[in-house]
C-alpha cells in the first residue's frame, strides 16, 4: 500500500459506511444466491443438493504476522484456506461471509487492501460474498470465514471411506509452504535486530508465494470428475501429510504405508531446505499448509491416476493391525506421527 495517500481512520465512516466502501465490488456468480449482503440475512437455495459448511479463524499474532503478511496476500489466504475444505468434501464452494474484528491501528484503506485480496479469491473461484460482520478489537485483527457449498449426495467424499489396498494419491509438491514460512520468521528475526537491513527474500519466490498465497485445488477436483474417479476418502493438507493420513486412517479404521522415495517435493524446497539442515522429507511429511489434497482411490486405478503429473501415489493402505508406518529411503520402517504445523508464530 502506498504510504503517501490518505489514511482514514475508520471510526471517521462508522461500520455501515465502511461495509458499503469493502463490498462495493462484489457481485453475484451463483444462481444459488437468491440474495446476499446488505440485508439482515443472506438466501441461498441449493434445492436438491447437500450443503457444504466449513469455517475457519485467523488471529493475528498466531496465525499470521503483519511484519511480513501482506493484507491483500492475507485477504486471498483466507479464503482459499476455508474452499480448500470444501474441495476436500469434493464439493463446489458458491459463497463465503465474512467476519472482521480490526484494532484502531487499522486504516480503512488497510481494510480495502485485505478485502481486494478476498475480492480476487472470490473472483478466480466464482464465489459470493453473502454477508459477515465488523468488530472494534482492543489489539490486531481476527478474520473468520465461513465458506458455503453444494454437492450432490452420492457425490460426497468423508475421510471415513478408505478401504485396504486403496491407493493414496496427494496433489501438487508438499513442504515448499513450510519452507516459506522458515525463510518470512529468519528475515523478521534479522529486521527486529537491525530495522536498516533490507529483507534477503531473493530467489525464494516459489515457496514464499506457496505460504503467502497458496491456491485451492479445484482442479484436482475437477480432473478427478472428468477421469470418473470418485475418492473412497479426501482431506486437504493443511497440518501436514502425516497428520491428514493420521486422520484418514483413524476415521476409516485402517492402516497406512507411506513411501519417502515417492513424496512430491519441488527443488527449491530441497534447496532451502539445505539452509535450514532439513531433509527434506520433513517439512513434506510435517510442515503443513500446502493446501493441497490428499484422497485415496481403488487399486483399480493406478494406471489412470500416473497419467496425471499433478497427481502423485505415495503410498497405501493396509489392515488397521499393520499400523502407520513411513517406509523411508533405505527401506526401514518408521511410524507415522502427527507432528503437524502449529499456530505459533506469536
Amino acid at each position: 500500500m502506498d504510504t503517501k495517500q490518505k489514511i482514514t481512520p475508520i471510526k471517521d465512516i462508522g461500520e455501515f459506511a465502511l461495509i458499503k466502501r469493502l463490498l462495493k465490488k462484489f457481485s453475484k456468480k451463483n444462481p444459488n444466491t437468491i440474495k446476499s449482503w446488505g440485508d439482515d440475512a443472506a438466501i441461498i437455495d441449493f434445492k436438491n443438493k447437500q450443503t457444504v459448511i466449513s469455517t475457519d479463524l485467523l488471529v493475528e499474532g498466531i496465525h499470521f504476522d503483519r511484519n511480513y503478511t501482506p493484507l491483500k496476500h492475507l485477504g486471498y489466504k483466507s479464503v482459499i484456506i476455508n474452499l480448500s475444505d470444501i474441495y476436500a468434501m469434493n464439493a463446489k464452494p458458491t459463497q463465503i461471509v465474512v467476519s472482521i474484528a480490526v484494532s484502531a491501528t487499522y486504516s480503512v484503506e488497510a481494510l480495502e487492501e485485505l478485502y481486494e485480496g478476498i475480492y480476487l479469491a472470490c473472483e478466480k473461484y466464482q464465489v459470493d460474498l453473502v454477508g459477515g460482520d465488523t468488530s472494534s478489537s482492543h489489539s490486531g485483527m481476527t478474520i473468520s470465514i465461513t465458506a458455503i457449498g453444494e454437492v450432490e449426495k452420492e457425490e460426497v467424499v468423508y475421510r471415513n471411506g478408505a478401504k485396504e489396498n486403496d491407493l493414496i494419491c496427494v496433489s501438487g509438491d508438499l513442504g515448499a509452504a513450510y519452507m516459506g514460512l522458515q525463510v518470512l520468521l529468519r528475515e523478521n528475526e534479522v529486521f527486529k535486530t537491525n530495522p536498516n537491513l533490507q529483507p534477503k527474500l531473493e530467489g525464494y519466490d516459489y515457496i514464499l508465494e506457496r505460504q503467502l498465497k497458496p491456491e485451492a485445488r479445484k482442479d484436482i477436483v475437477d480432473l478427478l470428475k472428468r477421469a470418473k474417479i470418485k475418492p473412497t476418502a479426501m482431506i486437504d493438507i493443511s497440518d501436514g501429510l502425516s497428520s491428514e493420513i493420521l486422520h484418514i486412517c483413524e476415521q476409516s479404521k485402517v492402516g497406512c504405508l507411506i513411501y519417502e522415495e515417492k513424496l512430491p517435493i519441488a527443488k527449491e524446497t530441497q534447496d532451502i531446505g539445505k539452509e535450514f539442515n532439513l531433509a527434506p522429507s520433513i517439512p513434506a511429511l510435517n510442515g503443513g499448509e500446502d493446501y493441497e489434497l490428499l484422497f485415496t482411490v481403488p487399486l483399480k486405478y493406478a494406471e489412470e491416476i500416473q497419467r496425471y503429473p499433478e497427481i502423485s501415489i505415495v503410498g497405501h493402505i493396509v489392515k488397521k493391525e499393520k499400523g502407520n508406518h513411513l517406509v523411508s529411503n533405505d527401506n526401514k520402517l518408521f511410524p507415522l506421527e502427527a507432528q503437524g504445523w502449529q499456530a505459533t508464530n506469536a
